[in-house]
């Protein structure tokens, strides 16, 4: 009997498709998704894009544990409403099924001001999908980013590039990185539940995640 995945989607940069790749697998795996912090309530945050998306029953999502109401860094956002980000509330949701949890922005984002999103990724201890993109200034910002994976010993699934595939990027990558790129996906236009569950099945994440 194989284990349900549950993994941390993490990406390299802003605005790099984590929340496209987190609903690629929501639909594909079948799993819950998790977004602990949303920075930015506008269209109800990652959480609602999901479920609008998906089309997914409320019952699919657990609540962020921290709702923010500036589009910025996790930690301005939180002083700016007045709170300080309590690592002790960002504790795994209560499920044994396969779960999919979109971090807010990239891994050096400071959640507060001592303590970093790799910081509460370390304490998960679930293994990490890497979003990068797929072009121009990709190979210094994935790189970097393995790196930090690295050195606090996060174990990391493999990446998967968003936007128009590149002849050379994706060897050069697993090469100097060390990981496999598990997929890359092209821009869909326009976004639906059905544009993803074809790139699900044209992907090959179903075997490259399984256990």
């Amino acid at each position: 009997m194989n284990t349900p995945v549950q993994l941390v989607v993490c990406g390299t940069d802003t605005d790099v498709g984590k929340t496209v790749v987190s609903a690629l697998l929501v639909q594909g795996l079948g799993a819950q998704y998790w977004k602990p912090v949303q920075s930015g309530m506008e269209g109800g945050g990652d959480t609602g894009r999901v479920l609008q998306l998906l089309g997914l029953p409320p019952e699919r999502v657990w609540p962020e544990a921290y709702r923010l109401t500036a589009p910025v860094s996790p930690h301005w956002a939180a002083e700016r409403d007045g709170l300080s980000l309590d690592p002790a509330r960002l504790g795994l949701p209560p499920w044994d099924g396969p779960l999919v949890v979109e971090t807010a922005g990239g891994l050096l984002v400071p959640l507060r001001r001592n303590w970093l999103q790799i910081d509460q990724i370390a304490v998960w201890g679930l293994p990490v999908l890497l979003v990068a993109r797929s072009g121009l200034g990709t190979l210094n910002h994935t790189l970097l980013s393995l790196e930090a994976l690295e050195r606090r010993s996060i174990p990391v699934l493999g990446l998967v590039l968003n936007g128009d595939p590149h002849p050379d990027n994706p060897r050069t990558l697993e090469a100097l990185g060390g990981v496999p790129v598990l997929a890359e996906l092209p821009p869909l236009a326009p976004l639906s539940r059905e544009g993803l569950e074809r790139q699900w099945q044209r992907s090959g994440l179903a075997r490259s995640l399984q256990p």
